[in-house]
């Protein structure tokens, strides 16, 4: 039986680069960066004021001068405002191009407006004080953004900024999702006593929406000819296929067989872990990849975040720094597998992540997901485990 270690270097030696394409920026959130995001111009593009208040030149601060008259408003966006004296002052807006005559601010918490004077009221204004300098942050043609990053929010403000509106991306793996079986109805369906609604197909996609995916979804009944024509078509037309249920030992699990029978070569069937052991992984010919889940929602759920996003993420060349909780108790587990334990965690307040079991009840329990939200991994070869003990930790 293959181990749960073994698996995962399996299917992460299966990566590879699909490519890359264009998308607008604004629906580019959650995607990859293929390109280096170049300042257009200077940032801040000019002497920018951070502070509301009045512009002086400081010579004239440094020569005596405590009141200064007004001889203008200029608010963020406007033309910088000329003045014909430098023992004047304006009033200026935060955000606003500091005029070329210009290089001190002064807030209006440290002045006075009396008509149109202003008159300072502290004793120590420093030049340039309150001005965000051209080109300070970035240069013209400088990198802002290097390639690889994930866009989150904060970058699309960056893209928006130097007015890129297409941003080149790392194209994602075209995902088709496969559930199957004749107990399965559709969710508007009333079941009859003996069938169920489909949920795991839908729970899968909802995951890989979040990572920025939208496969493809199909049903095929209990039918060793519909099942090899319909994984015979998803071949021809997505990069990997999902399937949930019908590869264990059951007279109509006919996935198998229908792999076999369409050129998918079989890499390696069960996993010595717990859900999911009859976890099975192939690819074709052409490098189409097959993750055929087991039909149990909790091991379908388990098995995706546990092998598949980590392979979705290592195509993206998105690689994340584990992480481990502490068991928050005494746990007992028999059978020599590896076991995916379902907790939920909380932050202690040394900061320490602290994993609290809820077992459940098996790999059918899927409304036990709804109070948990992590797998702690428990290595196979023990049986105790105790409170204080740190593993290896799969948030979902």
């Amino acid at each position: 039986m293959t181990t749960v270690e073994q698996a995962e270097h399996i299917i992460q030696n299966q990566v590879r680069d699909y490519g890359t394409e264009l998308v607008p920026f604004d629906r580019s959130t959650g995607r990859v960066l293929a390109e280096d995001i170049l300042a257009d111009r200077d940032m801040p593009p000019f002497n920018r004021v951070t502070m509301d208040g009045i512009a002086i030149n400081y010579s004239t601060y440094a020569n005596g001068i405590r009141t200064f008259y007004i001889a203008a408003t200029q608010a963020a966006g406007d033309k910088p405002v000329a003045v014909s004296d430098l023992n004047h002052c304006i009033e200026i807006m935060t955000g606003a191009v500091l005029p070329n005559w210009a290089d001190t601010v002064i807030r209006y918490e440290d002045v006075l407006i009396s008509g149109n004077e202003a008159e300072v009221l502290v004793d120590t204004v420093n030049q340039g004080q309150n001005i965000h300098f051209k080109g300070r942050d970035k240069q013209q043609g400088d990198v802002v953004v290097a390639k690889g990053r994930l866009i989150n929010p904060s970058i699309i403000s960056i893209i928006a900024s130097i007015g890129k509106t297409q941003v080149l991306v790392k194209k994602l793996p075209r995902v088709a999702i496969i559930s199957s079986g004749d107990e399965l109805v559709d969710v508007h369906q009333t079941p009859a006593p003996y069938q169920i609604r489909k949920s795991n197909n839908h729970t899968i996609k909802a995951v890989l929406q979040q990572h920025g995916l939208n496969a493809g979804m199909l049903h095929i009944a209990d039918n060793a000819e519909q099942t090899r024509d319909a994984i015979s078509k998803c071949l021809a037309n997505y990069d990997a296929i999902l399937l949930s249920g019908g590869i264990s030992m059951g007279k109509f699990d006919y996935i198998p067989q229908a792999l076999e029978q369409v050129g998918v070569r079989k890499i390696f069937h069960r996993v010595q872990q717990r859900p999911g052991k009859p976890f099975w992984f192939g690819a074709d010919a052409k490098g189409v990849l097959i993750f055929a889940f087991p039909g149990n929602p909790v091991a379908t759920f388990m098995c995706l975040h546990r092998y598949f996003l980590p392979w979705l993420r290592a195509v993206m060349d998105l690689y994340e720094r584990p992480v481990y909780a502490m068991l928050a108790e005494d746990f007992y587990f028999e059978p020599d597998l590896q076991y995916f334990l379902q907790v939920k965690t909380t932050v202690a307040p040394d900061a320490r992540l602290i994993a609290t079991p809820l077992a459940g009840n098996g790999s059918g329990d899927f409304a036990n997901l709804a109070d948990t939200d992590a797998f702690l991994e428990l290595p196979a070869g023990r049986d105790e485990f105790e409170a204080g003990e740190v593993f290896r930790l799969w948030r979902f």
